[in-house]
């Protein structure tokens, strides 16, 4: 298991188990987790996304404060999950992604499912789907999921477009 994910599967059964927030020991810390960057945590059960949190960009002192804020919100505030129990623990599986800066793009022939994660703007909502998801095959599927997540119309075409590359770890 990568140093990335064994800290976020950390700090969720601290939490869940012992309601603690942990904090990293500098003398753990990997040159990557010392760095800035947007994290995002994901959780799965037997295969079924159980809970997904992440950051566009930094909100932490460094990607190992920020992936554990991420893992704890991601096992307790997904709205669209139940907390994590702790009898939930043995069956989930972790991912981190680590996301590049977002950089603009004009057109959707610009983006690419399988490569880039796309962030969609209009006025102050705003959306962000990772790369490569199942059942995602087209840039224009994963720009319309995006809108949807941010509360745009679909056939709003006066939107901001991003894309970024994720490192994701098991």
């Amino acid at each position: 298991m990568h140093s990335l994910v064994a800290l976020s599967k950390k700090a969720i059964h601290e939490y869940v188990v012992n309601r603690e927030i942990i904090s990293p020991l500098k003398d753990d810390l990997t040159d990557e987790m010392k760095k800035k960057a947007g994290v995002f945590v994901s959780l799965k059960k037997h295969g079924q996304l159980r809970g997904c949190i992440g950051t566009f960009s930094p909100t932490t002192e460094d990607i190992a404060h920020e992936i554990i804020r991420n893992a704890i919100a991601a096992a307790t505030e997904d709205p669209r999950f139940n907390p994590v129990r702790p009898d939930e623990l043995d069956d989930l599986t972790y991912s981190v992604d680590v996301l590049s800066e977002p950089e603009k793009v004009e057109d959707i022939s610009e983006l690419d499912e399988k490569k880039y994660g796309v962030i969609v703007s209009s006025g102050f909502r705003r959306g962000l789907l990772l790369p490569d998801l199942e059942g995602v095959d087209s840039p224009a599927a994963q720009l319309e999921i995006a809108k949807q997540k941010a509360g745009i119309d679909p056939n709003e075409s006066d939107v901001e477009m991003f894309r970024f590359e994720v490192k994701r770890y098991y």
